[in-house]
């Protein structure tokens, strides 16, 4: 996979290619043709004109009518943030025409629906990939589980295998996969022996980890992508079923200029109250959106990184990402690789789709709001870093304003918050002072102070349409196509609007100062420590709340005192964003609650069509969930106990055993952990030892001996005759695992 250099800022390419640093010139595919430009033209004309309207309709509002520092800077930034939101309501709007349309009109859906549906040949081969990183193993490889049980079902997995790709840099977790994964891999075996093309499953732990999760899939593609056609790419919280994966190779069959092809993924899986509202959310409104961006972008879409199946050869020939030059904290790796892949296959003429219509591809949102954020925080520095790479020559249009759109996605919560700081300030100036006639050196005419309380009440009924209007149009698509019964019924759904709306707004100032904050970060640098974010459903404590939140709260009570003092009447209008930073601590403990996301759904409220009627595979991947985290291992008990050390020395491939230097380092690293006992080993002790049989057996043969630190004899208690006793856990063939 070469890695193309970038040609950096337009201005700066003749300099750097005179100095041998920029890339060649690029000239674009023959075959890049660009569909439906009037759609997109017709995009931007709206939302100019609604940045225009909106700002020419704040002026008129002013006093001063868009006079002096404080109003011209007050106009600039609401018509950026006008034109914003009004580009989320076209886009919604024309996904409620798509969906008012109807299933299957999309030319995806209709090059497969065409053709003849032939069994797949197992001879074009389709990897299933999952980049994990100290993950929550009991939902990696239940999810992955019931995923392989459903393809197998479909009777077409032979034309499949599966790589699980582990950069975990915890020794305890890279155990307890090893032992799941040797679960896994000796129930499948029997299927393998009978039939030399059926699904195999290989596990890779990675030594040298760079570039994340797209070093990961870009070293599996290097090593292993010649013997396969596609691949695809699934998170660790990811459930797919078997005929939304044999339909995706379908659509590649179909359209054989698709370089990727992206579902989009239902949202599953938590009980928190804080989770529930984003399922809610995403069930309900998610699919008008994803519609209405597939109507301006076509061939030119998203791609989100995971859930989604690509062309092998392509991705191998042009998407590969080589480092953004420069020192500064945008400079490096690229970490939201997705975008940028889809961007470079584009340029190579290859399209990029959405099959938002595809159904049985799952995904698991945070449990609670500090995991969001956490989340946030690591994809906001990721789209401001694709900000530099918006003019590199010959990418798409399309793909371009998806660089811009995920820069504001994250910028405008600063532009919002500088926007109600000004207004704040303005109305402080403005109360209670006697007004000034004359604001300009030798102005002949006054300037009369107005106070259009109509035009000021219309223009905030309009940016509540701009803002509210796309759910409004979900809800009335949903009970329109008769897919209310599928929320709990249109009384029980509106309720569960009103839910989400309530909380979305008290949540929107808190996410607004944090995506704030992580702006400021990335532009300059601070860094910022937050704990990996929880798969489970993980509850918030208090003491946790008050450390993220209370600043903010902090911030909101001076707010009030700076309006009270400053001011002869209150600004209504900042109401819902002070509330919001008041109840931000106990929002945030109370929205992590498992009980209160299972009081609402007792009561039909927060429902998706996944609850009601809780799909097969969602079931088997929560069973198989449920006995992964009866079973897990550790590094202790991967020396200490029987079963354990069996699972975990399975995963590991069978190598001649180590002579003179590497058998002495290793007899040493024995010998350390025999006479110091587990807790006295560093990480990479411990993971040199996990790597190797050998070491492995030694350790557990002295430690059976009680010839070994204490330590080690707490988890080489025998269990119960019943636990002890191992199931008959087989030597697989072909594992792809990478000692140290």
């Amino acid at each position: 996979m070469p890695a193309r250099p970038w040609a950096g800022p337009p201005l700066r390419r003749p300099l750097r290619r005179l100095l041998g640093r920029g890339a060649p010139p690029f000239h674009r595919a023959l075959d890049d043709r660009r569909p439906l430009m009037l759609r997109r033209v017709l995009l931007l004309l709206l939302v100019l004109l609604g940045a225009w309207v909106g700002a020419s309709a704040m002026a008129d509002v002013l006093p001063l009518h868009g006079q002096g520092f404080e109003e011209i800077g007050l106009l600039i930034l609401f018509g950026i943030l006008f034109g914003w939101i009004s580009a989320g309501f076209w886009t919604g709007l024309m996904g409620a025409f798509v969906l008012l349309r109807g299933p299957g009109r999309d030319p995806l859906t209709r090059g497969v629906a065409s053709a003849p549906l032939l069994p797949l040949d197992p001879t074009v081969r389709t990897a299933i990939v999952m980049p994990i990183c100290n993950e929550d193993v009991p939902t990696v490889f239940g999810g992955l589980a019931a995923t392989i049980d459903s393809l197998r079902a479909t009777g077409e997995s032979s034309a499949f295998d599966v790589f699980v790709l582990s950069d975990s840099n915890d020794p305890d977790i890279r155990a307890a996969e090893q032992a799941a994964w040797n679960d896994l891999a000796a129930r499948l075996a029997e299927e393998s022996d009978a039939d030399p093309q059926a699904l195999r499953l290989h596990y890779r732990w990675r030594q040298r980890r760079t570039q994340r999760k797209a070093g990961n899939v870009a070293d599996f593609c290097r090593r292993w992508g010649a013997a396969y056609r596609y691949f695809v790419v699934l998170d660790a919280d990811s459930v797919m079923t078997g005929e939304c994966l044999t339909t995706l190779v379908r659509m590649m069959q179909a359209h054989p200029d698709a370089g990727i092809i992206q579902t989009a993924p239902r949202a599953a899986g938590h009980d928190t109250f804080h989770a529930r509202v984003q399922q809610f959310c995403a069930r309900a409104y998610g699919p008008l959106f994803t519609a209405g961006m597939r109507f301006w972008q076509l061939g030119e879409s998203h791609y989100w990184g995971h859930n989604a199946i690509l062309r092998m050869d392509p991705f191998l020939s042009h998407c590969a990402l080589a480092p953004i030059e420069g020192s500064g904290s945008l400079s490096g790796h690229i970490l939201s690789h997705d975008f940028v892949e889809a961007a470079l296959m584009r340029r190579a003429g290859w399209k990029v789709w959405v099959a938002d219509e595809l159904d049985g591809s799952y995904e698991q949102v945070p449990p609670n709001l500090l995991a969001e954020l956490q989340r946030d925080r690591r994809w906001c520095h990721g789209n401001l870093q694709n900000s530099r790479l918006m003019f590199e020559p010959g990418l798409h249009p399309v793909h371009r304003t998806a660089f811009l759109t995920g820069v504001l996605a994250y910028a405008s919560s600063p532009l919002w918050l500088a926007f109600l700081l000004l207004s704040t300030l303005l109305f402080a100036r403005q109360s209670g002072v006697d007004p000034a006639y004359f604001i300009e050196p030798n102005q002949l005419f006054p300037i009369w102070p107005t106070v259009n309380l109509k035009l000021m009440l219309t223009l905030f009924g309009l940016t509540a349409v701009l803002l509210f209007a796309p759910k409004i149009l979900s809800l009335v698509a949903i009970v329109a196509r008769g897919e209310a019964r599928r929320f709990g019924g249109t009384g029980r759904l509106l309720g569960s609007a009103a839910i989400e709306f309530a909380h979305s707004l008290l949540l929107a100032p808190v996410r607004m100062l944090f995506h704030t904050q992580f702006v400021l970060a990335a532009l300059t640098g601070w860094r910022l420590d937050w704990k990996s974010p929880p798969r489970d459903d993980a509850a918030t404590g208090w003491r946790e709340a008050a450390l993220r939140h209370g600043a903010h709260t902090v911030l909101a009570l001076l707010w009030i005192v700076v309006i009270v003092v400053s001011s002869d009447s209150f600004a209504w209008w900042l109401t819902p964003i002070l509330l919001g930073l008041l109840s931000a601590v106990p929002m945030s403990v109370w929205g992590s609650r498992v009980a209160a996301g299972r009081a609402l759904r007792r009561r039909g409220l927060l429902l998706t069509p996944e609850e009601l009627r809780q799909p097969r595979v969602l079931a088997a991947a929560e069973r198989e969930a449920a006995a992964v985290a009866n079973r897990l291992a550790s590094f202790k008990s991967a020396v200490g106990a029987a079963t354990d050390h069996a699972r975990v020395a399975a995963a590991l491939p069978l190598r001649p055993t180590p002579s003179a230097a590497k058998a002495a380092a290793e007899a040493q690293r024995v010998e350390h952990a025999l006479r110091e006992g587990p807790d006295a080993l560093s990480v990479e002790e411990r993971f040199r030892l996990l790597s190797s049989r050998n070491a492995l057996a030694q350790l557990r043969a002295e430690v059976v001996a009680h010839r070994a630190h204490p330590d080690w004899w707490i988890a080489a208690v025998p269990p119960p005759p019943e636990a002890e006793s191992p199931a008959p856990i087989r030597e697989i063939e072909g594992v792809l695992a990478e000692s140290v």
